[in-house]
């Protein structure tokens, strides 16, 4: 059977995330993303320039999902202490991927989510460190709660952020 002509860059994209993650970077070969994508390696070659350039391609695409992630929940999220709630919500129920690989962008990343949950929970430099706090806790519930954690709730971590 023919391979297709065209494969979607998510597609590559993926396979070569899904590489990533069950081998590391060192398994990212073209012909190992062509196998999964459905592309030939020559085309992969001509898309990407370099396997390098393909793994950058790829961590490039969750960036801007990440992004567009985020000024969709912040478009949604209300005012105030449950306005950050939902903003949170939002990110980790859009799917948002733990953050990888590009720290100047995962820092931008970063300071505007806490930008948006400062402005909901007082603005000032008390605001800005409950954000950073309430971050925190967003980020370790990310990672623990696919192992079955759930001792902290995002509700309870505002209300002791913002009570006075």
């Amino acid at each position: 059977m023919a391979r297709p002509r065209s494969v979607p860059d998510e597609t590559v994209h993926e396979a070569v995330l899904s590489l990533i993650r069950g081998k590391g970077e060192k398994a990212v070969t073209f012909s190992a993303v062509a196998a999964r994508a459905g592309l030939a390696a020559s085309s992969l070659a001509e898309r990407h320039g370099s396997v390098a350039g393909m793994i950058a391609d790829a961590r490039k695409s969750i960036w801007d999902r990440i992004e567009t992630a985020t000024a969709a929940a912040i478009a949604v999220a209300g005012p105030g202490p449950k306005g950050a709630v939902a903003l949170l919500k939002a990110l980790a129920s859009a799917g948002v991927p733990p953050v990888t690989a590009d720290p100047a962008r995962a820092a931008i990343w970063r300071a505007r989510v806490e930008a948006e949950l400062a402005l909901r929970l007082g603005g000032g430099s008390r605001g800005r460190e409950s954000a950073a706090l309430l971050f925190a806790v967003w980020q370790g519930q990310v990672l623990w709660q696919p192992a079955g954690d759930k001792t902290v709730r995002l509700k309870d971590a505002v209300r002791r952020l913002t009570s006075d």
